[in-house]
């Protein structure tokens, strides 16, 4: 866009007789924001790639592991249950295991960050842990090999 204004006020400067200094200039400011677009939309259609190849990626992976993670799902809830969750405080974990924030989820939620704080801890205290990293870790520890 830059560039088109740039262009028409060129052209009706040229019109209009001014300088060639004044010109050199304008045309000099002219191709600096035709480069800077083109840089710009090359990096934007490389991101673009990127987030296609990601994507694919994405997919293939749930497809290959869809069992694991249905299973993993399934035992996560089993253990919610096991620690007395109440349903509120089941979907909040949830949330917090695919990493979301509190802001995050009390949009989703339709509540405010404070409730959702709330329920966190009351999850916490419930399982016996010290926060969202022991959450975490609770499931995913045993199903990384372990460090040499």
């Amino acid at each position: 866009m830059i560039a088109l204004l740039i262009a028409a006020d060129l052209l009706i400067d040229g019109r209009e007789g001014v300088s060639l200094t004044h010109l050199m200039l304008e045309g000099f400011v002219l191709v600096a924001a035709l480069v800077g677009a083109g840089l710009t939309l090359r990096r934007f259609l490389q991101v673009n790639r990127d987030l296609v190849i990601a994507r694919r990626d994405t997919i293939h992976w749930r497809d290959q592991h869809r069992a694991l993670v249905q299973g993993l799902s399934a035992a996560i809830s089993d253990q919610f249950s096991a620690w007395n969750l109440t349903p509120s405080e089941t979907e909040i974990g949830m949330l917090l295991l695919k990493g979301l924030s509190h802001a995050e989820i009390a949009d989703i939620r339709g509540t405010s960050e404070r409730t959702v704080r709330e329920q966190s801890r009351s999850l916490y205290r419930k399982a016996g842990l010290e926060g969202r990293a022991d959450l975490a870790a609770f499931f995913l520890e045993d199903l990384l090999p372990p460090q040499r």
